[in-house]
């Protein structure tokens, strides 16, 4: 049986490599010195990729690759892929939906209590002995009740919707078109937040959405309104939000996702009114585990008939 060449841009768990080795002869990008060297002597007889949304296929690497036929991405989020491209070459390309969405629904509320009941503070109100030296910590504010605005209705929209259920709110998004959900529809993202308590991110990253929360949606949400991004940093304008913590025009902001990562602007990190994670929304060690056996489940089934098992909207039709 053949074992197709396979370039790995990123990691893998041993799982995924025990099961990528007995079908693939794999190259690593992370050892490959010379590109053009590596290029010239292994890149017409690389078929597939494995990446992940981060990293995805930069264009240099993708004209490396004269016959790639295609391109598996660990995670959901697939914009450091040119989906255009690949669809003009016949590329296929997977991602990881649906395994992930409870973990970052689950990361949502994370943030969402942490902001609202003021954890930051108090728990080092706690450790630091001020309860026993200063008395009570200031009251915090609940999550019961509020109106929560969701941009980007899509599957993990909707596991967050329904989680957040818990909580008693009053649920409304903004999505490029308007779904058949009980939810209330706003076609204007600015409207949206002027009504919202809270507002999440979780619309896909690219063009279409860059800096879709700018300052007018952030002033919007207010001084006394939290926003909470857990799709991609270029969803937010973060010199909008800067000035919009900063100047108390918004209330708090909860963080999973940043423009220039791993950089995290220090105008951030000092700022009190923020809570920030590393990218973590979907980092559990379950989690983690079932996309990388997505991920590879899509490679072996390329492998065996040309087909995937989740390609990316765009890619469906090849």
């Amino acid at each position: 049986m053949s074992t197709p060449n396979l370039l790995m841009i990123g990691g893998a768990t041993d799982e995924m490599m025990s099961r990528l080795t007995q079908e693939f002869t794999i190259h690593k990008l992370s050892e490959i010195a010379d590109l053009d060297a590596w290029a010239s002597e292994f890149g017409a007889s690389v078929e597939a990729v494995m990446t992940n949304g981060h990293d995805g296929v930069p264009a240099p690497i993708m004209a490396a690759l004269p016959n790639l036929k295609a391109a598996a991405a660990f995670g959901v989020g697939y914009d450091g892929i040119d989906t255009d491209a690949c669809v003009a070459r016949g590329i296929k390309v997977s991602h990881t939906p649906n395994v992930l969405n409870a973990e970052v629904a689950n990361t949502t509320l994370l943030l969402l209590l942490t902001g609202l009941r003021n954890f930051r503070h108090d728990e080092a109100w706690a450790r630091s002995g001020d309860w026993e030296a200063k008395g009570a910590a200031p009251l915090s504010t609940s999550p019961d009740g509020k109106t929560i605005g969701i941009l980007g209705l899509g599957r993990i929209g909707q596991e967050i919707a329904d989680r957040l259920s818990i909580f008693n709110p009053t649920i409304v998004y903004h999505t490029r078109t308007k779904k058949d959900v009980a939810y209330t529809y706003y076609d204007n993202l600015v409207d949206m937040a002027a009504a919202c308590d809270v507002l999440v991110c979780i619309t896909p990253g690219g063009p279409s959405t860059d800096k879709i929360v700018n300052k007018d949606v952030l002033e919007a949400l207010g001084p006394k309104g939290m926003l909470i991004n857990v799709s991609r940093g270029s969803v937010v304008d973060e010199a909008a939000l800067i000035d919009a913590l900063d100047s108390g025009k918004l209330g708090l902001a909860g963080l999973d996702v940043f423009a220039g990562e791993p950089h995290i602007p220090d105008a951030l990190k000092a700022s009190d009114r923020t809570v920030l994670l590393p990218h973590v929304g979907s980092a559990s060690h379950e989690t983690r585990a079932a996309m990388g056996a997505l991920t590879v489940d899509n490679l072996l089934q390329w492998k065996s008939d040309g087909t995937l098992l989740t390609p990316v909207p765009e890619c469906a039709h090849l």
